[in-house]
């Protein structure tokens, strides 16, 4: 079972974006279909192991969307922190991938461990049969490998057991419920409404401009741990997203470098940053502040840039398609999809 999967991980399918050539060329995308209330999603734990009474509760919020669930096999596993050993991870998302009945896969959380799922997927089946994959933090390391590796469009959004606010709700509804050719995403009023008493909520361009680029980022340390691996997209012209919780900014700093290094931000087209919660140094600890270590980052990159935009961990988010074209615009302070993310 083990030769298979990882047979299925090293065939790359025809078309997928950004194959071992590291080609930049525009990727034939493969778009899942729409979602419907009434429709059954698969409920899957690719990383960290479910608390008791993890399950009741996120089942719990699907079904307030509307939506029937199924449970993985292996969703109740434990193997340390993860949610059982990778291959039984693996093996729920391809259970989800080949239920014909099956119309949206979404994680039960994030925490750690996606990566380590990665070699036993097989991309082919995830090309063949494209559906909704959902959730964000380490689930970063799914949406990317999917898109680079089967072309198929992701999507960077409330896990099972997030908060689901009505502004997370809306966003979530018109970018899967609701396919238009343009969608304009714009802050999160609640959010805003924070940032006189809670710094880290406050919106601002570090240089202003509008920008277009397939969306394509995450988790900025799941990112950074991608780099170098045969999972990660190319780089060159994508709308760079980022977003990272409980990291000094040292350590923002030095992955921050590591990505343009990498060309991953010094050739995107621009870059837009979500809330990072918790990232300011402790106490008496000589260091640049979050504020000054991203905006002395952003400024050597000459491209459209911005902090503060409604995703990462908090409540009010926006569901981002990964692979789909975009715009930012820094002064309107919108993110607008150029094309439905869902067939």
């Amino acid at each position: 079972m083990l030769a298979a999967a990882l047979a299925g991980a090293a065939s790359v399918a025809s078309g997928a974006p950004n194959a071992a050539s590291g080609s930049t060329a525009g990727p034939r995308l493969a778009k899942p279909r729409r979602l419907r209330e009434g429709d059954l999603v698969g409920l899957v734990a690719p990383g960290g192991v479910l608390p008791d009474g993890g399950i009741e509760k996120r089942v719990a919020n699907l079904e307030s969307l509307g939506f029937k669930v199924r449970l993985g096999d292996h969703i109740r596993a434990a193997y340390g922190s993860y949610a059982g050993r990778a291959q039984q991870r693996a093996a729920d998302l391809h259970t989800m991938f080949r239920d014909r009945d099956v119309r949206a896969i979404w994680a039960a959380r994030g925490g750690s461990g996606c990566l380590q799922v990665l070699p036993h997927l097989d991309y082919s089946l995830a090309r063949r049969h494209p559906k909704i994959v959902i959730g964000y933090s380490d689930i970063t390391a799914l949406h990317l490998a999917l898109y680079r590796r089967a072309g198929l469009v992701t999507f960077h959004g409330p896990t099972a057991g997030s908060t689901f606010s009505d502004f997370s709700v809306s966003s979530l509804r018109s970018v899967l419920m609701e396919p238009r050719s343009e969608t304009t995403l714009r802050l999160s009023e609640e959010s805003l409404r924070k940032a006189p008493t809670q710094p880290q909520f406050t919106p601002r361009a570090f240089r202003h401009g509008i920008a277009e680029g397939r969306l394509v980022g995450g988790n900025l340390s799941v990112v950074c741990a991608m780099l170098g691996t045969p999972y990660m997209p190319a780089a060159g012209g994508n709308l760079v997203f980022l977003e990272d919780i409980g990291e000094a900014p040292y350590r923002i700093d030095r992955m921050l470098t590591q990505l343009a290094l990498a060309g991953i931000t010094s050739t995107a087209s621009g870059v837009m940053m979500g809330v990072f919660q918790r990232c300011e140094p402790a106490d008496g600890e000589p260091s640049l502040s979050l504020a000054e270590t991203l905006a002395t980052q952003m400024e050597s990159l000459h491209v459209p840039s911005v902090y503060g935009f409604s995703f990462g961990h908090i409540p009010h988010i926006w569901t981002l398609p990964v692979g789909v074209r975009a715009r930012l615009d820094t002064t309107a302070r919108t993110v607008t999809l150029l094309e439905s993310a869902v067939a």
